[in-house]
């Protein structure tokens, strides 16, 4: 097969859908890989290590799109990437398309064989290509809103730590799964006094037994959510429902009753946020304002950190990438029911309920739309 690497095109978005380690393997398997040129300097990796793992350096998108049969990207394909896919093209990134109807209104109109990794599970039924990025939002979700307390940015002035006889601050994560999980280690380590909100009460027995004494694990409602948000410095927004817009559990209104110069994160922005006043913001321009409470909800969390992100993401996806294309997408896809829930489009139909659903779309079971 050949397998087309664009490279990322977001804003401040240096991450690469394959390093040269993982471009060798395909290539060991007598696939060819195109790689546009500088796709990976970003994060330190040159055209000259993809050719030593055996690619062809392309010198733009439009040659990789026009030779490859599958793309691997990371972000979902902006508009001028939309327009050069093709039915015959496979596309395996990350896409979100729930709230964002334009890109999926593109998808369906390119005919293409449209996969997220957001949506591929295992056989425990977690998100196994979700889970690497949302440890590192996770992590990074705390260390941009301490960044977000500094005056200077809007914020109360608050140490997450505090100091010798100064109370630290109150870190309140909504949600328990992976990027909760991960922010309230930081948050731990960090010396903040941390409070998790989840409705699962397996997770919240896990957080306990994880972080004892450390942290406070509270059933999350309307109720406690208004209640915890009233003193929190900063909160932490991290619920996640699979493929579907994210819900939004804090409201305009909750603003008014939070202290001034709070931070709010949502690390669920590229769902559509769980925050009411969300609105997508990016590396360059990261926060905004709303009634003296400083929002940070920059769509591409991870890329902050490109090269950790890119090679967590590669461990996680390159299994998926060799079956696709050594089995090619049909049949890997049958033979994986676990690769088959990532199918969002194909050939024009909506495969996934809650896109379908959310975006007013006639859903199309994913294994009927191969069928047909």
């Amino acid at each position: 097969m050949k397998v087309g690497v664009p490279k990322e095109i977001k804003n401040h978005e240096y991450r690469v859908g394959l390093v040269p380690a993982s471009v060798r393997e395909l290539t060991l398997r007598g696939h060819e890989v195109y790689v546009q040129t500088t796709a990976g300097a970003g994060i330190g990796l040159e055209d000259s290590h993809y050719v030593a793992a055996g690619a062809t350096v392309l010198a733009d998108a439009a040659e990789v799109f026009d030779t490859a049969e599958m793309i691997v990207k990371v972000k979902e394909p902006q508009a001028v990437e939309r327009a050069m896919l093709r039915e015959d093209h496979t596309l395996f990134t990350y896409l979100h398309l729930a709230p964002d109807a334009p890109q999926t209104e593109d998808l369906v109109k390119s005919g293409a064989t449209c996969i997220a990794y957001e949506t591929v599970t295992d056989r425990r039924g977690q998100l196994p290509l979700l889970a690497p990025m949302s440890e590192v939002a996770g992590r990074l979700s705390i260390q941009a809103g301490a960044w977000c307390l500094e005056k200077a940015r809007g914020g109360s002035g608050v140490l997450l730590g505090g100091v010798p006889g100064v109370e630290p601050a109150k870190v309140v994560i909504i949600g328990g799964g992976t990027v909760g999980f991960n922010a309230c280690q930081m948050a731990v380590g960090l010396g903040a006094r941390v409070c998790v909100l989840d409705r699962d009460a397996n997770v919240m027995r896990f957080l306990d037994a994880t972080f004892e004494s450390r942290i406070e694990t509270v059933f999350s409602n309307a109720e406690s959510i208004e209640r915890h948000i009233r003193n929190a410095d900063l909160v932490v927004g991290g619920v996640l429902i699979p493929g579907a817009a994210a819900p939004k559990l804090v409201t305009r209104e909750h603003l008014s009753m939070m202290r001034p110069g709070s931070v709010l994160v949502d690390v669920a922005i590229d769902q559509g946020g769980c925050f009411e006043t969300s609105k997508a913001t990016t590396h360059a321009e990261p926060t905004y304002i709303v009634d003296d409470i400083v929002h940070y909800c920059v769509a591409n969390m991870p890329g902050a950190v490109p090269r950790t992100s890119t090679f967590a993401l590669n461990n996680a996806t390159l299994p998926f990438t060799l079956a696709l294309a050594d089995k090619g997408p049909h049949k890997a896809m049958i033979d994986d029911h676990h690769l088959l829930d990532g199918l969002n489009v194909h050939r024009g139909k909506v495969t996934y309920e809650d896109v379908a659903r959310d975006l007013g779309y006639e859903f199309v079971p994913a294994r009927e739309a191969l069928t047909l």
